[in-house]
C-alpha cells in the first residue's frame, strides 16, 4: 500500500478550499480523498473521516466543534463542504447513554449542528466524537476484512498488525459501536489503531496526514501478512475464459434483467427497471468454479455498510444452461423465485428487530447473481448503484479468496446483524434518491443520434434520467456528440457506432448497449436520408440507396428490437421519427415521403405485432427542424438549398416561411420532437400506433 501523500498538492488543495473551512479542513478533506482514491482502502463511500477543533460564534465565543464526513458523499471527490460540523462537546456527552434510536440520534445532529447543513453527518459519528484525537480516519480496507471476516480473526490481527492495535467485536453502527471503540483505546495504553470485526479499521492521529500515515501503514501490514501467509489454490485459464464469460453475457443480459426488474404497482410501467453491471474477471471466474465455491461466496458480505447495495446474501445459480436460452430462462426464474421465498422469510424473521422497520420500495429480487462461466452481475436503480454493487462484490470474492487461500474460514455477520443494517432507514437514506426522474433505470437507444432531431432527443432522454446510446455512422460528429453528453451525464452515456442498413452492425450495437446497461427498454429510429427530385428524373440508385436506409433500416431495427424485447420480457418502447410528409407529400420530394410513408407503415405493423409482448409503437411527425444549437439539419442540408430557390429566399427567410405557413405560426424545434417522444415512453396514455404532429398546426398533414 503506498503512501500517496503529497505535500505540493496538499498545500495546492489549501490554496482552492481552504477559504471554505479552514486550512485544516481542507486538508482532511484532502486525506479522505487520498483515501476514497485507493479502492483497496476505502470502496464508494465506505468510511468516514473528521477532524476536531475550534469554531467561533458571532458573538465572539470559541465553542469546540467536530467537523464529520457527511452520509453518502463519495470520499475521492470530497470538498470541505461536504464535512458537517456539530457541538462536540455535547456529542461527548451522549456516551453515558445506554440507548439512543437512530430517529433520536439523527434529530440530535441536527439539533446539535454549529453550521447549517441539509446532510447528516455519518451513521458513526458518534465513534469519532468519543475518540480524543484530533483527527480520526475509518474505513473498509480489503486486507484488513481478510483478516476481520474469518474465524480467529483476532489472532490473525495481532500477528499482522502487532500488540500497539486493539479490536472491538462487530456490534451496531452508532452509539454502541461509538461505546465500544472509545472503551478500548481508554483500555489499551498505547494504542495506535482499533480494528473492529466484520467492519474495518480506524486510526487517529494529530492531524489528518498522521491519520491518513497510520492507516497506509497498518494497511501495508495486514497486506504483507497476507503475501507471506497465502498458498495459491485456484488455477487460471484466463484470455480464452473471460472472452467466453463475455459473449455468454452479451447474450443473455436482457433475459436476466429482465428477471432482475421487479414489479411496480403502476399499471402503465409494470415493472421497475434495473441496470445491470458485470463482474468479468479471470480471478471472479476461477473461485466460481472452484469446488466449494457455492457455500464460500453465498455467504455474508463482507461488511455491513454494503447491505443497502447488495442484501444480505446473493444467488449462485449452480451449472448455468448458456446454449439453450429457454431452459435458461426456466433455471433463472426458479432459482431466482427460491431466492425470494427464502429473502421474504428472512424480512418476516426479523421485522420486529426494528421498531421503525418500513420494507417500502425493497423487494425480494437479489441484486448480486453468481454464475459459474460467466462471472458476477450485479443490479442497481441506474448505472452508478449497479458499478458500485458490481465493485463491492469483487471486493467481497478477492476477500474471501484471500481467506481461502491463507489458510482461513470465511466468518460473516449473524442474519440479526445483517437485518439490523440492511433495514435502518439511517442506511437506506443513502441509496433513495432525493429526486426520482420518469425514465431512471431505463435504456435508450437512439439512431441517427449526431443530427439534429437525434442530439436533441438524445439530451431530452438523459434530463429524464434515462440512459441512452447514441448511435450514427462513425464519424466525428458521433464522437463530439458523446464527448458532450459524457460532460453532462457521464456514464448514464454510451456511443456506438451503427449503420441502420447492415443487420450485423445493428446487433453489435444492441449488443453492446446491453453489455454496458443490461439491456435495452426504448428504441428510437431516427436514422434518415433525404432527396430532393422530380419523378421523371429521379435516379433509380439514390432512390434505392433512401429505401435501404428509410425502410429496410427501420425493418432491421424492429426486428431487432422486437426479438430483444421478447428476450427481456419486460415490455418496452418503440418511436419512429416519421414526418408530416407521410400524409402532406411535397413535389420533387417522392423518394423521400414514399420511404417515409413505408416506414411509417412498417412501425403501425409493429404495434399490431409486438403488442402482446406490452411493446408500445408510436410515431411523431415533425416538420422543417433546421437545427439543434450549433448542429445543422443534414435533412435540410439537402432539401434546404432547392426550397430555397424555388420561393427566393435565404436561410432565414425560409425558417420564417415554414414559422408562418402553420396554424400557430410556431418555430418547429428539435426539442418539441423530443418532448414528444418523451411523452410517449413515459407512458402518459395508454397509447400505440398513434402519431404525433409537431408541426404547429398542418391542417393538410393531420393524420388520416
Amino acid at each position: 500500500m503506498n503512501n500517496a501523500w503529497m505535500e505540493a498538492e496538499a498545500n495546492a488543495f489549501i490554496k482552492t478550499h481552504g477559504s471554505e473551512r479552514g486550512a485544516e479542513v481542507a486538508l482532511l478533506a484532502y486525506a479522505t480523498r487520498l483515501v476514497g482514491s485507493q479502492p483497496d482502502l476505502a470502496m464508494h463511500g465506505g468510511g468516514n473521516t473528521s477532524l476536531k477543533g475550534m469554531v467561533k460564534t458571532l458573538p465572539g465565543d470559541d465553542v469546540a466543534a467536530i467537523f464529520v464526513k457527511a452520509s453518502g458523499v463519495a470520499m475521492e471527490r470530497i470538498t470541505p463542504a461536504d464535512f458537517v460540523c456539530l457541538d462536540h462537546a455535547y456529542l461527548r456527552k451522549l456516551r453515558t447513554l445506554s440507548s439512543l434510536t437512530d430517529e433520536t440520534m439523527a434529530k440530535e445532529f441536527r439539533l446539535h449542528m454549529l453550521m447549517p447543513s441539509v446532510k447528516l453527518p455519518s451513521i458513526e459519528t458518534l465513534m469519532h466524537a468519543f475518540i480524543d484525537r484530533p483527527a480520526v480516519v475509518h474505513t473498509h480496507p480489503t486486507a484488513i476484512l481478510t483478516l476481520t471476516n474469518r474465524t480467529e480473526g483476532e489472532e490473525a490481527i495481532a500477528e499482522a498488525l502487532g500488540d500497539t492495535v486493539g479490536t472491538v467485536p462487530y456490534v451496531n453502527a452508532g452509539l454502541a459501536f461509538g461505546r465500544a471503540v472509545a472503551d478500548e483505546l481508554d483500555r489499551r495504553e498505547g494504542c495506535r489503531a482499533i480494528v473492529a470485526m466484520q467492519h474495518g479499521l480506524i486510526t487517529w492521529g494529530a492531524s489528518p496526514k498522521q491519520a491518513y500515515d497510520d492507516t497506509i501503514e497498518m494497511v501495508g501490514r495486514a497486506e504483507e501478512y497476507i503475501r507471506r501467509t497465502r498458498r495459491r489454490v485456484f488455477i487460471m485459464n484466463a484470455a480464452k475464459d473471460t472472452e467466453t464469460a463475455r459473449a455468454r453475457y452479451r447474450k443473455i443480459a436482457p433475459l436476466l434483467r429482465g428477471l432482475l426488474s421487479p414489479p411496480s404497482a403502476d399499471p402503465d410501467n409494470p415493472q421497475r427497471k434495473m441496470i445491470l453491471a458485470p463482474c468479468i474477471s479471470g480471478e471472479t471466474l476461477e473461485i466460481l468454479a472452484s469446488s466449494g465455491a457455492a457455500d464460500l461466496v453465498s455467504t455474508a458480505p463482507l461488511t455491513p455498510d454494503y447491505l443497502v447495495r447488495t442484501k444480505s446474501f446473493p444467488l449462485f445459480v449452480e451449472k448455468p444452461d448458456y446454449e439453450d436460452l429457454g431452459n435458461l430462462r426456466r433455471q433463472l426464474a426458479g432459482k431466482i423465485g427460491a431466492f425470494g421465498s427464502r429473502y421474504d422469510a428472512y424480512v418476516k424473521r426479523h421485522a420486529s428487530r426494528l421498531p421503525e422497520f418500513d420494507a417500502a420500495g425493497s423487494d425480494p429480487l437479489p441484486r448480486v447473481v453468481l454464475l459459474p462461466g460467466l462471472g458476477a452481475v450485479c443490479a442497481g436503480p441506474h448505472i452508478a448503484a449497479a458499478r458500485i454493487t458490481r465493485d463491492i462484490t469483487e471486493q467481497a470474492l478477492i476477500v474471501k479468496r484471500a481467506i481461502s487461500e491463507t489458510g482461513g474460514a470465511y466468518l460473516g455477520l449473524t442474519e440479526e446483524h445483517l437485518f439490523d443494517m440492511e433495514f435502518r432507514a439511517f442506511q437506506r437514506a443513502k441509496v433513495i434518491a432525493d429526486d426520482p426522474k420518469p425514465l431512471g433505470g431505463h435504456v435508450a437507444i437512439v439512431t441517427g443520434a449526431a443530427g439534429a432531431i437525434g442530439s436533441a432527443i438524445c439530451e431530452e432522454l438523459l434530463g429524464q434520467g434515462c440512459h441512452v446510446a447514441a448511435t450514427d455512422l462513425a464519424c466525428d460528429r458521433l464522437d463530439s456528440l458523446t464527448a458532450a453528453l459524457k460532460c453532462r451525464h457521464g456514464d448514464l452515456v454510451l456511443g456506438v457506432p451503427l449503420d441502420v442498413t447492415d443487420g450485423a452492425s445493428i446487433l453489435t450495437a444492441f449488443e453492446k448497449t446491453s453489455e454496458a446497461f443490461g439491456g435495452i427498454d426504448i428504441v428510437v429510429i431516427n436514422a434518415g436520408l433525404a432527396h430532393v427530385s422530380p419523378l421523371t428524373e429521379m435516379n433509380l440508385d439514390t432512390f434505392r440507396n433512401l429505401e435501404r436506409v428509410n425502410v429496410e433500416g427501420t425493418l432491421l431495427l424492429l426486428a431487432r428490437a422486437g426479438k430483444l424485447f421478447g428476450l427481456q420480457n419486460t415490455g418496452g418502447d418503440i418511436v419512429l421519427v416519421s414526418t408530416k410528409n407521410v400524409f402532406a407529400p411535397g413535389a420533387k420530394f417522392g423518394a423521400y415521403s414514399a420511404t417515409k410513408a413505408a416506414a411509417h407503415q412498417l412501425c403501425r405493423i409493429a404495434s399490431l405485432e409486438f403488442a402482446e409482448m406490452g411493446v408500445r409503437v408510436n410515431m411523431v411527425a415533425p416538420d422543417a427542424v433546421f437545427s439543434h444549437g450549433a448542429t445543422k439539419s443534414g435533412l435540410w442540408a439537402q432539401v434546404g438549398p432547392d426550397r430555397m430557390k424555388a420561393r427566393g429566399l435565404d436561410e432565414k427567410g425560409l425558417e420564417e416561411y415554414y414559422r408562418r405557413r402553420n396554424l400557430l405560426k410556431a418555430r418547429v424545434t428539435a426539442e418539441h420532437v423530443a418532448r414528444a417522444v418523451v411523452f410517449f415512453v413515459t407512458h402518459q396514455t395508454p397509447t400505440t400506433g398513434a402519431t404525433i404532429p409537431v408541426d404547429g398546426g398542418l391542417p393538410d398533414a393531420s393524420p388520416r
